[in-house]
């Protein structure tokens, strides 16, 4: 199992303390460090204030040099597809092929109240992302010395040199979410990687097994996959420790030992065996606590090794 760092900065975090975690996680040995792309707080006032997920995952591909990088999830909302594919190409490049593209269709009304950001309703969300899957990746997909065009509903394309090219071939794309139909069937036709988030084990399989199906429909192996779990993390030494860290976060270490990867590094190891078990290969650990780099460093030490 792969262990990723997943960061929410909306609820309060400056780029030095995104870089301190990225850092910190890259020398522990976490597989990627993700972050969300939200605008505003969610019970928080968020101070000092948002940051954009690409600005700063930009500068972050400069201050390391192996560990990945990507959004969980971007809001189809936030960018149009043109040049949502060249940012994402051009932070590809300056992170020497190290981007992955978490995309999602948007959910967060109040956000886009507070920053002017059009908010329209579900059918037309799923929509529209779907054609910035279909933009995106058919942008960097084209050879170099040919055009693209595309002609949607939404967005019009016309006669696009398609550059500038990530370093990678094609930086991967994630896709996840609960939903029972549109999003198995975009994750079989677009995604790299369908990530579950926060949600139990039950749910899990379910949604895999969604997946799959979708998958199987338009005649594409399901292990071309990769199958993952977003879920918070709070994990201490002792029970002392636990209960300090959820109370930092200002959860309740019961709740979180039902809906995440809670307690003692042999209780998290023992959450992240029963959604391995279910198909999982990666889990993204939120981390809430982003001044908490003891927490990084346990779970490094005492869970990693193990899972």
């Amino acid at each position: 199992m792969e262990l990723r760092a997943f960061t929410e900065p909306q609820q309060g975090a400056t780029y030095d303390d995104l870089v301190a975690v990225a850092k910190e996680a890259e020398s522990l040995g976490y597989g990627a460090f993700f972050r969300s792309d939200h605008y505003l707080g969610m019970g928080s006032e968020g101070l000092p204030g948002p940051s954009d997920a690409w600005v700063t995952l930009a500068g972050i591909a400069r201050e390391t040099s192996t560990i990945r990088l990507g959004t969980m999830m971007t809001s189809a909302t936030f960018r149009l597809p043109g040049p949502l594919a060249i940012s994402v190409a051009n932070v590809d490049q300056m992170s020497g092929g190290r981007v992955e593209l978490g995309i999602g269709a948007g959910w967060f009304t109040e956000e886009h109240r507070a920053y002017g950001i059009p908010f329209p309703g579900t059918k037309e969300r799923f929509d529209r992302f779907e054609e910035q899957l279909e933009i995106v990746t058919g942008l960097w997909a084209t050879p170099e010395g040919e055009r693209y065009s595309f002609e949607g509903t939404h967005y019009r394309l016309s006669d696009s040199p398609a550059l500038p090219k990530p370093t990678q071939a094609r930086p991967p794309v994630l896709v996840g979410g609960h939903g029972k139909r549109r999003t198995p069937a975009l994750a079989a036709r677009f995604a790299d990687e369908f990530n579950v988030p926060f949600a139990g084990v039950d749910d899990t399989r379910a949604q895999f097994a969604r997946v799959r199906e979708a998958c199987e429909r338009v005649e594409r192996d399901p292990a071309t996959m990769t199958w993952s779990n977003a879920l918070v993390v709070c994990v201490g030494a002792d029970e002392a420790e636990v209960e300090r860290r959820a109370k930092a976060i200002g959860r309740d270490k019961a709740e979180l030992r039902e809906n995440g990867v809670a307690g003692t590094p042999d209780e998290a190891v023992e959450t992240i065996r029963r959604f391995g078990e279910v198909g999982a290969e990666r889990i993204y650990l939120q981390f809430l606590d982003l001044h908490d780099l003891d927490h990084l460093r346990l779970v490094a030490a005492e869970v990693m090794p193990n899972v």
